[in-house]
């Protein structure tokens, strides 16, 4: 089993998703009492989070290509970024070590791909829904991607990082999120994906009718596809 370099702690409330998805996967795989390999980098998410409010992309690379060097010297295999919006600085992190990155929008892309969807609406931090470096990725891969209207993309926006990185569970706001859920369906979605690690904590597949696809899920069972190889 290879070693699975997690950054995480963007926030730390979906980085407990992804430690309990990687074990539960290895141990559906393996049986007994396997667990997952993990190195884990928690960064701290305000310092990140300061340097994308002012714009500095460059910071929050290098910030996390040096946790990314850092996993790599400590045995990891792999880098698992456990965050959508920081795979916008994907390619510099993927440069700053000789592991593979294994990529969040690859891996969605795939399973909405193999579940036969063409079309699919996107929900995460305005980032990665207004940004290319996401959209893109999934439309180089076959999939045609629609996003809510401005304001709404304002609200999904907001309720991420005052309430979902907080831990915060709002009932009002998932009541607002499956609105924007069936608006997209309404627009010829096949399918939504949760692009941000923590709405899969608000939004659960028993919520909606909509198929949704929990970008944190996918993401930990690809890596520990990628450790079993």
């Amino acid at each position: 089993m290879k070693t699975i370099g997690l950054l995480g702690g963007m926030s730390w409330e979906s980085t407990v998703g992804y430690y309990q998805v990687m074990n539960q996967a290895v141990k559906e795989r393996l049986g007994g009492l396997h667990s997952a390999r993990i190195l884990l980098f928690s960064v701290d998410f305000q310092v990140l989070r300061d340097f994308m409010v002012d714009e500095d992309w460059d910071a929050v690379a290098a910030h996390l290509a040096d946790a990314a060097r850092t996993l790599e010297q400590g045995g990891a295999d792999m880098i698992v970024i456990g965050t959508n919006t920081m795979h916008k600085v994907a390619p510099q992190i993927a440069d700053a070590v000789s592991v593979p990155v294994v990529h969040i929008a690859d891996a969605t892309a795939q399973v909405a791909r193999t579940e036969g969807y063409a079309k699919v609406g996107l929900l995460g931090t305005i980032f990665t829904m207004e940004d290319d470096f996401y959209t893109q990725r999934l439309e180089e891969q076959g999939l045609e991607v629609i996003v809510p209207g401005a304001e709404d993309r304002k609200l999904v926006d907001r309720v991420i990082f005052d309430e979902l990185c907080k831990g915060e569970l709002c009932s009002c706001s998932r009541t607002e999120y499956l609105r924007i859920l069936d608006a997209m369906a309404a627009q010829g979605a096949q399918a939504v994906i949760l692009g941000c690690t923590e709405i899969g904590l608000l939004v659960r597949p028993g919520d909606t009718d909509v198929p949704t696809l929990d970008t944190c899920r996918i993401h930990a069972v690809t890596a520990v596809e990628e450790a079993l190889k």
